[in-house]
């Protein structure tokens, strides 16, 4: 029989980022998360039916205090865990610590290449932030993937952002498309 192979774990919906193509069920943020404990049992459960891979997303993923525990509890289930995230909350203090519990791979999303763009786009620019971050991940010998929603305002960065994934060392770079729900289907 077939078998679910990865369980996407969408642990918030609170952002600090506001993207106008955001899919996250707006609605949600801020109401009632499932606590530690629960995510703990969901994950040996996810396990026990043949998931191998778990990633770790939300909203911001990083918002959760927990976020250490829960990649502690993933590894002790066996599955492989990728945090996705807009790591303008990320230090490297946090990212050493998540590496050490186990986290086995990282994703950044980068909302665009100008301070201007990204900032139209997601509320505010961070993008040096976000590239720290990523020097970071390739520090610590963390596979890295880029992550860019492509809509009208970035379309034609494309070029740009593939030398840019190339010069912070990203094993990956995917090109979304936009989905039109949450704030996406409002804007």
């Amino acid at each position: 029989p077939p078998r679910p192979y990865t369980l996407v774990a969408e642990l918030t919906y609170k952002c600090p980022l506001r993207c106008v193509y955001c899919s996250n069920p707006v609605h949600y943020a801020g109401g009632d998360e499932l606590d530690t404990a629960t995510w703990q049992r969901v994950f040996a459960e996810a396990e026990a039916l043949g998931v191998v891979q778990v990633p770790l997303t939300g909203g911001e993923p990083l918002l959760r205090s927990d976020l250490e525990q829960l990649v502690t509890a993933a590894r002790a289930a066996g599955l492989y865990t990728s945090l996705i995230t807009s790591a303008v909350t990320l230090t490297r203090e946090r990212l050493e610590e998540l590496a050490r519990v186990g986290l086995d791979h990282v994703q950044i999303s980068i909302q665009g290449l100008t301070d201007e763009g990204a900032t139209r786009i997601a509320g505010r620019s961070r993008l040096q932030d976000k590239l720290a971050s990523a020097a970071w991940v390739r520090e610590l010998g963390l596979p890295l993937t880029l992550n860019v929603v492509l809509h009208r305002e970035n379309i034609e960065e494309v070029p740009q952002l593939v030398e840019l994934a190339l010069r912070v060392g990203a094993e990956r770079l995917e090109l979304a498309n936009t989905q039109y729900l949450g704030w996406a289907l409002e804007n």
